[in-house]
C-alpha cells in the first residue's frame, strides 16, 4: 500500500487535483482510501457526488468513542474510501489533534485493510501547528508531495 499526504497552502488545488488522482486510479481498478486532513472538510466532497460528509471528529462529538467505521467512512466515486477528519469547534482546540484522532480511530477499526493500494492524505499545509505534521513524523505517509 502507497501512503502518500499531498501538503499545500490553502487554495492552491490540493483537494481538486487529489480527488482527480483518486478518481483516475480508481478507473484504473485500484482500491483508494482519501483521508482529508482540513478543517474545512472538502477533501472527499467530488468523490461523494458533491455531498458533504460528516467528519470524525464531529461524530465523536455527538456519538461518543462508541462507534462503528461506516459512520465516519463513506464510500466515493468507483468504490473510493473516504473519510474526514473535520476540526474542533472554532476557537477551541487544535485543528491538527483531529488528524491524529482521526488516524488513530481509522486503525483502530480496521480502515487499513490488505486490499488498499493507496492512501491519500490531503493535508493543510499553510498552517503552523505540529498535529498537520502528523502523517509525516508518524510514518503514516511515506511520500510528500
Amino acid at each position: 500500500m502507497r501512503q502518500i499526504a499531498i501538503y499545500g497552502k490553502g487554495g492552491i488545488g490540493k483537494s481538486t487535483t487529489t480527488q482527480n488522482l483518486t478518481a483516475g486510479l480508481a478507473e484504473l481498478g485500484k482500491h483508494v482510501m482519501v483521508v482529508g486532513c482540513d478543517p474545512k472538510a472538502d477533501s472527499t466532497r467530488l468523490l461523494l457526488g458533491g455531498l458533504a460528509q460528516r467528519t470524525v471528529l464531529d461524530t465523536l462529538r455527538e456519538e461518543g468513542e462508541d462507534i462503528d467505521l461506516s459512520r465516519i467512512m463513506k464510500t466515493g466515486y468507483k468504490g473510493t474510501r473516504c473519510v474526514e477528519s473535520g476540526g474542533p469547534e472554532p476557537g477551541v482546540g487544535c485543528a491538527g489533534r483531529g488528524i491524529i484522532t482521526s488516524i488513530g480511530l481509522l486503525e483502530r477499526l480496521g480502515a487499513y485493510t490488505d486490499d488498499l493500494d493507496y492512501v491519500f492524505y490531503d493535508v493543510l499545509g499553510d498552517v503552523v501547528c505540529g498535529g498537520f505534521a502528523m502523517p509525516i513524523r508518524e510514518g503514516k505517509a511515506k511520500e510528500i508531495y
